[in-house]
């Protein structure tokens, strides 16, 4: 009898302690999700889309992700009128691009699609992305966008990458085009195209988080 009730005893303290480690282990592991997610909560995303015709996973999935840590999105295009991607999501800006203040943002993001051609050459997104680098602020690009900051002049000596098809614009401009799915290379952040989509958020994130440590 008494063997019987020290195996019962001995079964209880193990289960007793298992259950223990079991509630550390998550204690643990939100904390640490609420640690990254107070650094970065509350930062700001400006993400640049074009008036039309930019691509839906590489606005909505890092947009998702930046939401769920706590960050604040504000959209930004040449125009205020609703958007639609070339999938057909649609997307109303909040401000135009000319009213953007990199020093008022963490991140600055080019969103991709054929539509994003129309910040390729443009001033204002050029004055914004040389801004953005000179206070040192994160600044990516996703699909073609990265070579509007190849022609800002930033990826001159620098690991890039883009969608195959304007490999050599990246190369014209001085970039040591990598062909990764998500390129880092310090401050800038470049990815391939919508498969990277969700890969480009999560880096974005990861690195924002880094540098706030």
């Amino acid at each position: 009898m008494a063997n019987l009730i020290d195996l019962k005893i001995n079964k209880i303290i193990i289960f007793i302690i298992l259950l223990i480690l079991v509630l550390l282990f998550f204690y643990n592991l939100e904390g640490g999700v609420s640690e990254t997610m107070s650094k970065i909560q509350g930062k700001k995303v400006l993400m640049i889309i074009a008036s039309h015709d930019f691509r839906d996973e590489e606005l909505f999935k890092p947009r998702e992700l930046f939401i769920k840590e706590g960050m604040e999105v504000v959209l930004a295009s040449s125009s205020l009128e609703t958007s639609r991607g070339m999938l057909g999501g649609t997307a109303k800006p909040d401000i135009l691009i000319s009213e953007a203040k990199a020093e008022e943002f963490d991140v600055i993001v080019f969103v991709g699609g054929m539509g994003s051609s129309e910040y390729w050459d443009d001033p204002v997104a050029r004055e914004i992305v040389k801004k953005a680098v000179s206070l040192d602020r994160l600044i990516c690009a996703i699909c073609i966008a990265p070579v509007t900051l190849a022609n800002a002049g930033i990826l001159e000596g620098k690991k890039a990458t883009v969608f195959p098809s304007e490999a050599n614009k990246l190369k014209n401009k001085g970039a040591i085009y990598t062909g990764k799915d998500v390129e880092v290379d310090g401050n800038i952040i470049t990815a391939k195209g919508p498969q990277a989509a969700s890969e480009f958020g999560k880096t974005i994130i990861r690195i924002l988080t880094e540098k706030l440590k």
